[in-house]
């Protein structure tokens, strides 16, 4: 009975530990909504944002695909998009220490609200705590034109970073 019991409990053990395996090597360039990054000198700083692209598909932007109108969003898909900067910066004017911040925004209408968090190993934003915001700044919401069925997000050499979705576009600035 000893054995039986041994047995069990090594194969219950074997298939929950594969199972997270199977989650950590997961190729994510096969999801739906793949990974990306971009990165840029802008100055002596060095900018790497990490996000997943989501794809509209025929969707609606605010109506059934975040961002959701005056909702905190990932600002992509998957996990938290992080924003790294290996030196102190200033976003649009606003310092910002170097470090890993998730990425989080909110549209609110004619203006998006860009967010650097704390807490930037996250899934999404179900775990979003505006206690950990580091950074707020609110910037003008322009028509993207092209329409970007992918989500993008691009640095410029002169730090301006641009989020492109939909027919989204939003921008903020970053200098060393």
């Amino acid at each position: 009975m000893k054995h039986f019991l041994s047995v069990g409990i090594f194969a219950v053990l074997s298939f929950i530990s594969l199972g997270a395996f199977a989650q950590n090597t997961e190729d994510k360039s096969k999801r739906p909504s793949p990974a990306d990054s971009v990165m840029q000198k802008i100055g002596t700083a060095t900018v790497k944002i990490n996000y997943s692209k989501p794809s509209v598909k025929g969707r609606t932007i605010g109506k059934n695909l975040e961002p959701m109108p005056g909702k905190v969003w990932r600002t992509g898909a998957n996990e938290a998009t992080v924003f790294e900067t290996d030196k102190d910066v200033k976003i649009d004017g606003k310092p910002l220490a170097k470090g890993k911040y998730g990425l989080f925004s909110i549209d609110e209408g004619t203006d998006f609200v860009i967010i650097f968090n704390k807490t930037w190993n996250q899934w999404g934003a179900f775990n979003y705590k505006e206690a950990d915001d580091v950074l707020r700044v609110k910037v003008k919401k322009d028509k993207a034109n092209p329409f970007a069925e992918k989500m993008a997000i691009t640095i410029s050499d002169k730090g301006k970073v641009s989020l492109l979705w939909g027919d989204i576009l939003a921008a903020f600035t970053v200098k060393d």
